[in-house]
């Protein structure tokens, strides 16, 4: 798994937060916006499932792709302001695109991954292949 790295700086978290709570307030917002849904990943004995919470996105705005050794899931969750005569003084639900990336090893069957969509989590099943197990030869006597 990639995680980038932000060096903190307390004064800007409130120049962010202003900014922030300006664009909001107004109701403006920002589709170069990025977001990281919350991602579970279970391991059991046949695959590997990675479970991406992303409510409010449409299938059309999923894309998963395997490049080399990564599984990409991106998308974008779009704001559809409904009425022009609603202002908005509080937003918290995260708008704009997101990736998120994942390291794939060699033990996964990458002809066989899937994956589905319900009730806004993204559930992406990567199976094992089938180890190449001793096989046992019986002798047979004639």
């Amino acid at each position: 798994m990639r995680y980038g790295l932000r060096l903190w700086e307390p004064f800007n978290i409130l120049k962010e937060f202003n900014e922030g709570f300006a664009k909001n307030y107004e109701g403006d917002f920002d589709s170069e916006s990025r977001w990281s849904p919350k991602v579970d990943i279970v391991e059991n004995e046949k695959s590997y499932v990675v479970r991406a919470e992303v409510p409010g996105v449409s299938k059309e705005d999923i894309d998963i792709d395997l490049k080399d050794n990564n599984l990409v899931i991106r998308g974008e969750k779009k704001f559809e302001k409904k009425d022009e005569g609603d202002n908005y003084v509080r937003v918290e639900s995260s708008y704009g695109s997101f990736e998120r990336s994942f390291f794939i090893d060699e033990k996964v069957d990458r002809n066989n991954i899937s994956a589905k969509y319900k009730d806004g989590v993204l559930e992406v099943t990567l199976p094992k292949k089938e180890e190449a197990a001793p096989k046992k030869i019986e002798v047979k006597v004639n």
